[in-house]
């Protein structure tokens, strides 16, 4: 990874820090961020399903692997895999036939997952190191790909875009959570309501996600606001889909 591709420092800070509470068993968000990150959005996981290290470790704004409604035998793209709870969700739904990536850039958090993984006792996932600005895999790999509270980190998000359209076979689709702001509000708006690794300041509002998933050339984008994180700000479900066929100019965005 290249110092130019690298998060920002504050992000690889406050995420290396996160890595280290996981590391030590310890739920990694703060205490008034409970409602709306973390473990909290997963209520619904079976006694089982993945270990309580990876749930305690959840630094998410919403539960993926439900939004995209993974399917047996699929190829899944987790963006920002983190301590690896949707990584191993996700291999659990697609079941012995289908195969899930985990990209994140911190080797500290890469250690995490794969304890969490081998305690797990699954071995349809492989964890890659990169920055979701390059994505490590061929075109036309993946049928899905999901991320939990990342995409707002980059400070490149058109590249990201990009490279997940790029990634996804035709017809392929995207089922994320993140932070996403109103219109109303300004880059200074959302600066002012928290930092960047935090998941507010680079989020971008309604309109900027849905201009750039489809300049990326992603079609059939639904934004939908899930829970408000600060005061215009929300984390909510993002679907799209790379088109079955080339993009033409006569295509138009279902939103």
């Amino acid at each position: 990874m290249s110092d130019t591709a690298a998060p920002p420092q504050e992000v690889q800070e406050y995420y290396r820090d996160k890595a280290a509470s996981a590391a030590a068993g310890q739920a990694c968000c703060a205490p008034d961020l409970d409602d709306t990150f973390g473990a909290a959005n997963y209520t619904g996981i079976g006694p089982g399903e993945a270990p309580d290290a990876a749930l305690l470790a959840s630094l998410g704004c919403g539960n993926p692997t439900a939004v995209a409604e993974l399917r047996e035998g699929e190829t899944v793209l987790d963006l920002g895999s983190g301590a690896g709870l949707d990584l191993i969700l996700s291999a659990r739904r697609v079941g012995p036939d289908g195969q899930v990536y985990g990209l994140d850039f911190l080797e500290e958090m890469l250690a995490v997952a794969r304890r969490n993984i081998t305690d797990a006792e699954i071995d349809n996932i492989v964890l890659l190191k990169g920055v979701i600005e390059a994505i490590p895999l061929p075109a036309d790999t993946l049928d899905v790909i999901i991320s939990n509270c990342v995409i707002n980190l980059s400070a490149d998000k058109p590249a990201v875009f990009r490279e997940m359209c790029r990634t996804l076979v035709p017809g392929g689709r995207i089922g994320v959570t993140d932070v996403v702001a109103e219109d109303r509000l300004t880059s200074a708006d959302r600066a002012a309501r928290g930092s960047l690794a935090e998941c507010v300041a680079g989020a971008l509002s309604v309109t900027e996600y849905r201009e750039q998933l489809t300049a990326a050339g992603l079609r059939d984008v639904e934004i939908t606001f899930i829970q408000e994180a600060t005061d215009g700000l929300h984390s909510a479900i993002i679907r799209a889909r790379k088109p079955a066929r080339p993009a033409t100019a006569d295509d138009s965005p279902v939103v």
